[in-house]
């Protein structure tokens, strides 16, 4: 091993060591047994990098490589932040910018989660499970969705290019989105059919608990005495108003669970008294994420609900950063939930209990928006089937 060999390998294993060593999330992985083992080999892979390939190492390319890659193998909410982007993260949104109305993880690329209700987003017709290859000619393929969000946003009335990868799709769509800020209500309501009220939540925020239980007096006076509430696409929100709203409908204690690495305990609520009774089914998606996965999780196992659609996204753990030494730091999932009996939310997802797959829908350029014509809803269809107690049909996997 050459002297320059031995700088880069102590360049890169001794900040590796160190950060491991900062707070108390990272420093537990060095009392785990085979660290040091992983190190070492680590150690030995810089050694024949720097021996062999044939271009100059860039001992700082490879170490934001070696930390990107240790966050990736974790889960798509933990990612490694860039000293600039961890300046992001702290200062948070600008409120004189706009955005598209995108959640968005990582799975290779940024992903979508949801588009928000009547967000540019949406109206361009991205779905869950899109995939951003580029954003105003940035590929995304090791960028955090810290930096995605602050690419997304901008002027207001201003636009961004999005390369977007649909399924199967051989080649990406390209789409200018103009952002804004318009939306939907977070709460929506009407009669489905005689006896049904359907209910529509779009957000999970401070306004959403109250708007839930005055949409629910409004379908009762009009005769509904059950409940098709649409969580399809629902991934904003705080996880506390997810449990909050749960409670409008089950007296269940503990609703949820939260577990961290040294800890497992109940959400506990109190004493209360549900104000919405009568049968609920709720339709899900893999767009249904965050708070309406936890309100999702807490009434099914209380036996309130039952699930229509597919297997929620699996979004469902708090994220803590911690800083590194050279101003950049690892953002991790240092909590996640549980339901009531302790299954896992969080990269599990709720499962539909009568699943039904919406059918597929093609990302067209030169008209991206959904048609103008109501081409029916079979998801919606099949729940009201249910509620009425008919046949059981034959489903998408």
């Amino acid at each position: 091993m050459t002297d320059r060999t031995r700088f880069i390998v102590l360049a890169l294993t001794l900040p590796i060591m160190a950060y491991t060593l900062v707070g108390s999330v990272l420093g537990r992985v060095v009392a785990q047994e085979g660290a040091y083992r992983h190190l070492r080999i680590f150690e030995e892979v810089v050694s024949l990098v720097t021996a062999n390939y044939v271009e100059q190492v860039d001992a700082d390319l490879i170490m934001q490589g070696a930390l990107w890659g240790l966050a990736e193998g974790l889960d798509p909410e933990s990612s490694y932040l860039t000293a600039d982007e961890v300046r992001l993260h702290d200062a948070g949104p600008d409120d004189a910018l706009a955005g598209v109305g995108l959640t968005l993880t990582r799975q290779y690329y940024v992903q979508v989660v949801a588009a928000r209700d009547g967000s540019p987003a949406a109206l361009a017709g991205l779905r869950p499970g899109d995939y951003l290859r580029q954003i105003d000619g940035n590929p995304t393929r090791m960028m955090s969705t810290v930096r995605a969000r602050q690419l997304l946003r901008g002027a207001p009335g201003s636009t961004v290019s999005l390369e977007i990868i649909r399924g199967n799709a051989a080649e990406p769509v390209t789409l200018e989105i103009e952002r804004g800020v318009a939306r939907s209500a977070n709460v929506t309501s009407r009669i489905a059919t005689p006896g049904v009220g359907y209910l529509r939540i779009s957000e999970f925020d401070a306004t959403t608990v109250a708007a839930i239980g005055a949409a629910n007096e409004t379908l009762a006076g009009q005769g509904a005495e059950s409940l098709v509430i649409d969580l399809r696409g629902t991934a904003a929100g705080s996880f506390e108003t997810g449990i909050a709203a749960a409670e409008l409908f089950t007296d269940a204690d503990p609703l949820v669970m939260r577990e961290s690495a040294s800890e497992r305990e109940p959400v506990a609520r109190g004493p209360r008294q549900p104000s919405i009774a009568g049968p609920v089914v709720l339709l899900t998606d893999f767009g249904t994420a965050g708070a309406a996965e936890l309100f999702a999780a807490a009434l099914t196992e209380a036996g309130r609900a039952e699930t229509v659609g597919v297997r929620t996204a699996g979004r469902a753990a708090e994220q803590t950063l911690v800083r590194l030494p050279d101003g950049g730091g690892l953002l991790l999932s240092s909590t996640r939930y549980l339901t009531a009996s302790g299954e896992p939310i969080h990269r599990q997802g709720v499962p539909a209990e009568v699943p039904i797959q919406a059918p597929a829908v093609e990302l067209d350029p030169a008209s991206p928006a959904p048609p103008d014509e109501d081409p029916g809803d079979p998801v919606l269809e099949r729940a009201l089937e249910h509620l009425a107690g008919g046949p059981e049909q034959e489903s998408a996997p």
